[in-house]
């Protein structure tokens, strides 16, 4: 069996909050003005994603893990999570205000969903001027705090805006109130979860004149009332693999390609490319595979030396 860099079918997702610059930056098929988000790489019940070409065209990712668990996933990997894929790849367009929600931790998760938890981090491909993100708490709170100001609609004040511009991270572990302003493109990497406990939505109302819902009770035991130190620093190298997020669910580097490195790694995990601008092409046993930005590249943990070549800005997954 030859395998080989998978890409897959992007699964596109409107949001009442969503645009159209998946398609101006990122390149992706939409046909809607409130695309918010692209899966890039799911095993989500529902939100599969299937392989775009190659000799697994037309395959799903859970259906390639089935066949061929360690090749795909890693020794390490599939001793640890069985033929779960881990981790969830997706790319957003906030041309409004995200709600202001937060994750539940593994154990919460489990507990009431059945899921893992969602611990998840943001990378910011663009970002208009004067966009930012709001991420936990201004000062330390309390259950009772944040009540009383969810129930006189004060949440706001309670909470920490940060001004955002291209390039900056940000690592959201589980129970951190957040929401992606308006005006962002943001890669996100996460544990396998769709759950997300929602607490506010600027008083918005659907087409039909229907607020979403909110889940103010259930949010109640799974929110960090204290600070947090979200944003992640970072100094990156020319061609160089620098570390911007090292968790137990996935490590997270970034590359800023200009030229040609080669890559040599062991068969304990699979790797993921996430093309965030630019352009390269991946060198396999002397075949050439050519991506751009907006690109999300699985690679089996079968391979584990090969090149790259361009001039583009990857970020390196990892478990």
């Amino acid at each position: 069996m030859s395998f080989y860099p998978l890409t897959f079918h992007p699964i596109l997702k409107e949001r009442i909050w969503g645009g159209t610059k998946l398609k101006t930056y990122l390149n992706k098929p939409i046909s809607s003005e409130i695309t918010g988000e692209s899966w890039e790489l799911s095993t989500v019940p529902e939100d599969v994603s299937i392989v775009n070409s190659g000799t697994f065209e037309g395959k799903n990712l859970n259906e390639l893990i089935d066949l061929h668990p360690e090749e795909i996933l890693g020794k390490m990997v599939y001793a640890g999570f069985g033929k779960q894929f881990p981790l969830l790849f997706k790319y957003l367009d906030a041309r409004e205000d995200l709600s202001i929600q937060l994750h539940p931790n593994d154990e919460l998760a489990q507990k009431r969903h059945n899921s893992f938890g969602k611990t998840e981090m943001w990378y910011v491909m663009q970002a208009d001027e004067n966009a930012r993100l709001i991420v936990g708490f201004k000062e330390d709170s309390s259950r009772e705090e944040y009540l009383h100001h969810v129930e006189n609609k004060k949440l706001i004040s309670l909470l920490n805006e940060v001004p955002v511009k291209k390039g900056d991270v940000f690592f959201l572990e589980t129970g951190t109130i957040h929401a992606i302003g308006a005006g962002i493109v943001i890669a996100e990497i996460q544990q396998t979860s769709d759950v997300t406990y929602r607490i506010y939505d600027w008083d918005r109302v659907d087409a039909n004149g229907n607020e979403r819902e909110l889940h103010t009770e259930l949010a109640l035991d799974a929110i960090n009332y204290k600070t947090t130190l979200s944003k992640k620093e970072y100094k990156a190298t020319e061609n160089k693999s620098t570390s911007l997020v090292d968790c137990p669910y996935f490590k997270t580097n970034i590359i800023p390609l200009n030229g040609e490195i080669s890559i040599d790694k062991n068969d304990d995990t699979f790797m993921v490319f996430m093309c965030t601008e630019g352009s390269f092409e991946l060198l396999l046993n002397d075949v050439k595979y050519a991506f751009q930005t907006g690109d999300t590249i699985l690679l089996p943990a079968i391979l584990t030396s090969f090149k790259l070549k361009g001039t583009a800005t990857l970020l390196e997954i990892t478990v």
